[in-house]
């Protein structure tokens, strides 16, 4: 079997692969190279798949065994070759460590190897011969973890050109922002003739924890007892979303002294509502009971047109929410400068409203309340509760930010406003796409704001 046969079906059940539902139509590797020869192979492929009109690329870290060890065989692509004597089981390599050390090593090294070059970033300084550990709770990349000292981030789909993680975190650290993990090195080719990111290695903070994780910590704490409000709950997290915030101006303050600022227009302004609605319009047509809300929405959207502006704008984090976000020993650590992998490279690298990322995480406190409610017995007498915990949170939040010199959110509540609605209509059309049980959560949400 060849290779790209092994491939279509493997690719269409990845949890990262954008085609959803339809199958990698036309698929085709466009660069093939061998990173290590022998039993094992490891070979970096860069494939395309077309769906319609539109073509994605992914890459692909492809091992080659003539047996699979019982440790890889949850990531078995399917055989290749021909006859029994050059058949061998294709497997998806970042699950193997014996494979992963040369990635690290060639970083290490600023080595070439075919068409990939692996980049040190001068001065960095950590191991090279470290066995990996595949994280788990990713969605759109993988991550490998070596020896707890350096996590490398490998990108599943590509789009050429730089990828804003690897833009963002450089500039940041070179200001000298604690709010970002230390870059390592990366890695890169080209792609359609321009240099592409293909990979990034970062410091590994392992002592930190994820502000999903500790928002849901708040969260089972304040429904454990149904009497109690979020302000007297043993773990109320509006301490946590005060200095979050404020780490949060403090990251866009370094964003705009590092790419700089713009102002937008009345006539920005109009096209931004434009584009508003007609995203609006695109979910209603797929969740019709989101229509229900298309008076309050439409409201808050004509009030965004009627602003004069100018507004401020800048280069933003751009999917910004409670597990982009790491509570370490000093304070809070921003990751994933990437934005939203599926939106267009030149849109996430342009300018927007900081307040776009507040929206952002004035939405995941609603997630983070909302989520456990899902199936919970005693749902209807902890929507009150949960509700409790959103406002002081989100309240918190805005406080700090403001406090740290951020744009006032109170001050500009109608911008704010036109965005967060705006958010959770993306996130009504999501939940319906790829998580119905938890499509509840946006609707809820919206019926209530």
């Amino acid at each position: 079997m060849a290779i790209e046969d092994a491939l279509a079906p493997w690719l269409g059940s990845q949890r990262w692969f954008a085609g959803k539902g339809q199958g990698p139509r036309d698929l085709a590797i466009v660069a093939d190279t061998e990173l290590v020869a022998g039993d094992p192979e490891l070979r970096h492929l860069i494939v395309a798949v077309s769906h319609g009109t539109t073509v994605d690329y992914y890459q692909l870290m492809v091992g080659l065994r003539r047996k699979l060890p019982g440790r890889l065989k949850h990531v078995r692509i399917g055989p290749v070759g021909d006859g029994p004597g050059g058949g061998r089981i294709a497997y998806d390599a970042l699950h193997d460590a014996d494979l992963t050390k040369p990635l690290l090593a060639g970083i290490a090294s600023n080595a070439n190897l075919g068409t990939l070059q692996m980049r040190k970033v001068e001065g960095a300084q950590f191991e090279a011969d470290l066995d990996s550990l595949v994280l788990t709770n990713e969605q759109s990349n993988t991550s490998l973890v070596f020896g707890e000292e350096s996590i490398l981030k490998v990108f599943r789909r590509l789009a050429p050109g730089p990828n804003p993680d690897l833009e963002v975190t450089t500039a940041l650290h070179t200001l000298g922002s604690p709010q970002v993990a230390e870059p390592l090195g990366w890695i890169e080719t080209r792609l359609e003739n321009v240099p592409t990111s293909l990979a990034i290695l970062s410091r590994y903070l392992r002592l930190a924890t994820d502000g999903w994780t500790l928002a849901a910590t708040s969260v089972r704490d304040l429904y454990a007892s149904t009497d109690v409000c979020a302000a007297d709950a043993g773990g109320d997290f509006s301490g946590e979303a005060r200095r979050l915030g404020a780490a949060t101006a403090q990251v866009h303050a370094d964003l705009a002294a590092a790419f700089g600022t713009d102002e937008l227009g009345t006539e920005a302004v109009g096209d931004l509502t434009e584009r508003m609605f007609r995203k609006f319009d695109l979910a209603v047509a797929a969740v019709p009971e989101l229509g229900k809300h298309a008076d309050m929405i439409g409201d808050a959207y004509a009030a965004l047109a009627k602003l004069r502006g100018p507004f401020p704008v800048q280069r933003v984090h751009g999917d910004y929410h409670l597990g982009q976000v790491l509570r370490t020993e000093t304070g809070w650590v921003v990751l994933d400068f990437e934005g939203e992998p599926a939106t267009p490279l030149a849109q996430r690298r342009a300018r927007s409203s900081a307040l776009r990322d507040v929206a952002g995480m004035l939405r995941s406190f609603e997630y983070a309340a909302r989520h456990q409610l899902i199936g919970h017995p005693d749902q209807v007498a902890l929507n009150e509760v949960a509700r409790d915990w959103v406002r002081r949170n989100a309240a918190a939040f805005c406080a700090g930010y403001a406090e740290a010199g951020g744009l006032d959110p109170e001050a500009n509540k109608v911008l704010l406003t036109a965005l967060e609605l705006d958010k959770a209509v993306y996130e009504v059309l999501y939940e319906a796409r790829h998580r119905p049980s938890w499509l509840s959560i946006p609707l809820d949400s919206l019926a209530e704001f």
